[in-house]
């Protein structure tokens, strides 16, 4: 028994935690996975425009177009704002990986807490409502007058923005994977049912409840009677 505390000890995260957290959860399907890593791929395109702004560069706008985002505010707030998106989109990763289930240690205060689904899921819904609400208008970006651009920067730019489109309903997918995963009452997949086995404190074996125990022996002695045959 100390043996195996001390090796989910060692892993920073309580055996208790730890079994809560796999007896309320299954695996993320791969989809989930690479839609979760997809989502932080979407924002980096207008993210690298911007901080291409910041560091100077026109990126598309003419030299009038241009002047308002030479200002040390403008450019702390265009590198500000991609790194929260990125951040925001990063995020997501956590829907399919282990801290979106237990937080990790080293944050403060809350390191170590399990989870409720529902300080999840509500937020990463109603984010993902907004976000394609937000960016709906992007796929008609070439339908409306830049004038403070060039025609080629109207083109990249617009380019550049596209993938945005995506960020809500990949971060809604995500969250309705992680819903289906955490609800209570869900059926768990035969091919699951393995992950959610009770352990030993050593983490080697699943540990056979005494019923199974009494019933496997009771098999093995009517076994032996069939093998002895009569008058043995």
């Amino acid at each position: 028994m100390e043996r195996g505390y001390r090796a989910d000890t060692m892993g920073h995260m309580g055996p208790s935690v730890t079994a809560i957290a796999a007896n309320h959860s299954s695996p993320p399907p791969r989809w989930a996975v690479w839609s979760a890593h997809l989502t932080t791929l979407v924002v980096l395109p207008s993210g690298l425009w911007r901080i291409a702004m910041a560091l100077g560069r026109p990126a598309g706008y003419t030299t009038e177009g241009f002047r308002p985002f030479q200002t040390a505010e403008a450019k702390l707030s265009m590198v500000a704002l991609s790194v929260v998106c990125e951040l925001l989109a990063f995020l997501t990763i956590g829907l399919v990986r282990p801290w979106g289930d237990v937080v990790p240690r080293w944050i403060p205060l809350i390191g170590g807490r399990v989870v409720r689904p529902a300080a999840a899921i509500v937020p990463a819904a109603l984010g993902a409502l907004a976000l394609t609400w937000l960016w709906s208008d992007l796929p008609w970006w070439w339908t409306y007058p830049h004038d403070d651009m060039t025609a080629v920067g109207a083109l990249v730019v617009g380019i550049l923005y596209q993938p945005l489109v995506l960020w809500g309903p990949l971060l809604g997918a995500v969250t309705f994977s992680y819903y289906r995963r955490h609800r209570r009452g869900r059926p768990i997949p035969p091919a699951e049912r393995h992950l959610n086995a009770p352990t030993s404190s050593a983490g080697r074996r699943p540990v056979p409840s005494a019923a199974a125990a009494v019933s496997g022996s009771g098999r093995i002695r009517s076994g032996r009677r069939r093998r002895r045959g009569p008058g043995r």
